[in-house]
C-alpha cells in the first residue's frame, strides 16, 4: 500500500511543479462548480414547504426526489470518474455547470411531480462529475502543500449552495415565487458554465483508455471510505431534505425562517470543511472521519431534543455542518493522499458513489416517519446512521495504522 504522502506527491499528467502557486481564480471556480452540482438538493429542501403546498408534493415524494437524483448520481459515478480521467477537467466542469442549469430550469418549469422527478434525475449527472472533475483539476494545477486547503475550500462550495438556497433564494421565493427563485439559480449556473469555458486552459485530446494495475478491495481506503460515505450521506441527506419542513410542521416556523436553518447549516459547513481539510495531514487524516461522525451523532440527538426546546435546532444545524458535512471533505482529502497516479478520478468516483447511494436511501426512510409526524424517530434514525459511519471509519483507521506499522517493520 502506498504511504499517505506518496500518491499525493505525484501530480497528474500535465500537472504543475510544487513551486508554482494556485492559478488565479481556480479555487473560486471549483467552489462554484461544487455549489451548483448539488444546488437542486438544497433548493428542494429549503423550498420543501412551498412545494408541499403549491405543487402537491407529499412528504414521502419529497424524499423520493432526493432518491431519484442521488440514485442516478450513484449509478453514474463510476463511469463519470473514468470519463473525467479521459476527457480532462475543463470539458467535465463545463458540462457539469451546463447540465446543472438545464436541470434547475426544468425544476422551475415543472407543472407537477412527474417532470420534477425527471429534472432531478438529470441533475444526477453533475453530481457524478463534480468530485472527480474538481479533484482532477487540483491534482493537475495545485502544488502538494496547498491541496488540502484548496480541497477544503472547493468542498465548502456544496455548503455555499446550501446557504444560497436557504437564505437569498428562499427569500427570493417570497418575492418571485418558488419558480422564479429556481429560475435565477438556473441562469447563474449557465453563466458559470461560460466562466469555466473561458477561464480554464484547454484540455489535451481525450486520452485512450489505459490499463491500470488492479488493486485488491482491501488494499486501500477507497472501499472503507465508500462505506463510511454511504451511512454519512444517508444522515446528511435526511437533514438537508427535512430540516426546513420540520421547522414549519413541528416547531411552528414560517417558511423563510425555516429556510434559514439550511443557510445556517451551509455556513457552518463551509467553515467546517475548510478547517477540517486543513487539519487533515497524512498522519492525522485517517482518524478524522470517525471523530467527525461522533460529533454528527451528537448533532442528530440535538435535533431530537429541539422538539422540546426549540432554540436547540439552531445549534443542531451548526453542529451538522461542522461535523457531518465536513466528513465528506476529509474523505476527499484522503482519496487524493492515497490514490495511485492516474486513478484519482476513478477512486474519487467510487467514494462519491457511496455518498450518493446514502443520499438516495436516507430521505425516503425518513419521509415515511415524517409523514406520520414521527420526527423524533427520524432524528434517532439519523443518529444511528452517523454512528455506523463512525464505526466503519474507526475500523479502517485502526487497520490502516496496523498495516503501516507492519510495513515499517518489514523495511527495517
Amino acid at each position: 500500500m502506498k504511504s499517505a504522502g506518496t500518491a499525493a506527491s505525484v501530480a497528474e499528467p500535465g500537472g504543475r511543479s510544487e513551486g508554482v502557486g494556485v492559478p488565479r481564480g481556480l479555487t473560486a471556480l471549483l467552489t462554484t462548480a461544487m455549489a451548483f452540482s448539488m444546488m437542486q438538493l438544497f433548493l428542494l429542501g429549503a423550498l420543501g414547504p412551498r412545494l408541499v403546498d403549491g405543487l402537491g408534493v407529499s412528504e414521502t415524494l419529497l424524499g423520493l426526489t432526493t432518491t431519484v437524483g442521488f440514485g442516478t448520481a450513484a449509478v453514474l459515478s463510476p463511469a463519470g470518474g473514468r470519463i473525467v480521467d479521459r476527457v480532462g477537467p475543463r470539458r467535465a466542469l463545463v458540462a457539469l455547470l451546463a447540465v446543472s442549469g438545464a436541470a434547475l430550469g426544468m425544476i422551475g418549469a415543472a407543472p407537477g411531480p412527474a417532470l420534477l422527478l425527471v429534472a432531478v434525475a438529470l441533475g444526477g449527472l453533475p453530481q457524478a462529475l463534480a468530485n472527480p472533475a474538481t479533484n482532477k483539476a487540483i491534482l493537475a494545477a495545485v502544488p502538494v502543500p496547498r491541496r488540502g486547503a484548496v480541497t477544503g475550500a472547493k468542498q465548502s462550495g456544496v455548503q455555499l449552495g446550501a446557504f444560497a438556497a436557504g437564505l437569498p433564494l428562499a427569500a427570493a421565493a417570497g418575492l418571485l415565487g418558488w419558480r422564479g427563485a429556481v429560475g435565477v439559480a438556473a441562469v447563474a449556473a449557465a453563466a458559470a458554465a461560460l466562466w469555466a469555458w473561458r477561464a480554464l486552459p484547454a484540455d489535451p485530446p481525450p486520452a485512450p483508455a489505459i490499463a491500470v494495475r488492479a488493486t485488491a478491495p482491501s488494499d486501500g481506503p477507497v472501499p472503507w471510505l465508500a462505506g463510511f460515505s454511504l451511512f454519512l450521506g444517508a444522515g446528511i441527506a435526511s437533514v438537508n431534505t427535512y430540516l426546513a419542513l420540520y421547522g414549519v410542521q413541528r416547531l411552528g416556523m414560517g417558511p423563510t425562517v425555516a429556510g434559514a436553518l439550511i443557510a445556517v447549516l451551509g455556513v457552518s459547513g463551509i467553515a467546517g470543511r475548510v478547517g477540517w481539510s486543513r487539519a487533515a495531514t497524512p498522519g492525522r487524516a485517517p482518524w478524522l472521519p470517525g471523530l467527525l461522525a461522533g460529533g454528527a451523532v451528537g448533532a442528530a440527538l440535538l435535533l431530537a431534543v429541539s422538539a422540546r426546546f426549540e432554540p436547540l435546532v439552531w445549534a443542531a444545524a451548526v453542529a451538522v455542518g461542522v461535523f457531518a458535512v465536513s466528513g465528506n471533505a476529509v474523505s476527499m482529502v484522503l482519496v487524493m493522499q492515497r490514490s495511485a497516479p492516474g486513478r484519482a478520478g476513478r477512486d474519487t468516483a467510487l467514494v462519491a458513489a457511496g455518498f450518493f447511494a446514502g443520499f438516495a436511501v436516507g430521505p425516503p426512510l425518513f419521509g415515511l416517519l415524517a409523514e406520520r409526524g414521527r420526527y423524533g424517530d427520524g432524528w434517532a434514525l439519523v443518529a444511528a446512521e452517523f454512528a455506523v459511519a463512525g464505526a466503519v471509519a474507526l475500523l479502517w483507521a485502526v487497520r490502516d495504522r496496523r498495516t503501516s506499522r507492519t510495513d515499517r517493520t518489514a523495511t527495517t
